[in-house]
């Protein structure tokens, strides 16, 4: 069985991309990832983050962009997807003190929505990416079954993190189940590097080839370790050491 390829959300090695975004792609790259997930372009612009990325033979797997630029820059944000080549425009983060009722989840679900359906016109394909606020439970159902309940699929997909789904008491295989074809990206993380922390890989390998839809596995990590890079390349061989 072939498995979808394997991404690094480049998030997780901010600081190096910071001082030097050609050099850590080209690293990246030489440890065996495929893809990339942009945030941000490091130390250079758009443009020149294109070139390097070309030059290390990277794809970009998708783009994590904040709501503050989506409301305020969609345009430039369309251009920078065009321009990477990527499908995929995703939401990371929805301020956590607005997840307080029913309601409140089903607006933001709109609010989402309406970017998605623009993105959509222009080919593109927009996802939410969770943390663990989301999994709190609002009349029997999760924020995220609200939001995504209020959105047309078309318009809204999403980018599951397991750790995150978790840590906030769910079951990521479940979720993965449950919302099926509205899942192309999912996050692939743990407490430190892979297989550190809580989560259960092997249900969630499980339910992600059979429900078919995913495209990139897409490794991110947030605490470390070992230095960032030897953390992303230790979590790569992970990965293929468990077959993927």
């Amino acid at each position: 069985m072939s498995h979808p390829p394997i991404s690094l959300q480049l998030w997780s090695v901010h600081g190096e991309t910071q001082r030097d975004f050609t050099a850590t792609v080209a690293e990246v790259a030489r440890i065996g990832y495929t893809g990339v997930e942009l945030a941000g372009y490091g130390n250079l612009d758009a443009t020149r983050a294109k070139i390097a990325l070309d030059a290390a033979r990277l794809k970009v797997s998708g783009m994590h962009v904040g709501i503050a630029r989506l409301r305020s820059d969609l345009s430039g944000v369309i251009d920078d997807a065009l321009l990477f080549g990527t499908r995929d425009v995703i939401c990371p983060h929805w301020p956590e003190g607005q997840f307080n009722s029913a309601a409140a989840c089903q607006n933001i679900g709109e609010q989402l929505a309406a970017i998605g359906a623009t993105l959509r016109a222009y080919g593109l394909r927009f996802s939410f990416h969770n943390h663990a606020v989301e999994t709190t439970f609002f009349e029997g159902r999760t924020a995220l079954d609200w939001m995504l309940g209020a959105a047309a699929p078309r318009d809204l997909y999403m980018e599951p993190d397991v750790y995150w789904l978790t840590v906030g008491g769910l079951r990521p295989e479940k979720f993965l189940r449950d919302y099926g074809a509205r899942i192309p990206l999912v996050h692939i993380k743990d407490e430190t590097e892979l297989g550190s922390g809580p989560v259960n890989f092997e249900p969630v390998f499980a339910a992600i080839d059979q429900i078919g839809s995913v495209e990139w596995l897409v490794v991110e990590q947030e605490s470390y370790n070992h230095a960032p890079l030897t953390s992303v390349r230790l979590c790569f061989e992970k990965l293929k050491a468990w077959g993927r």
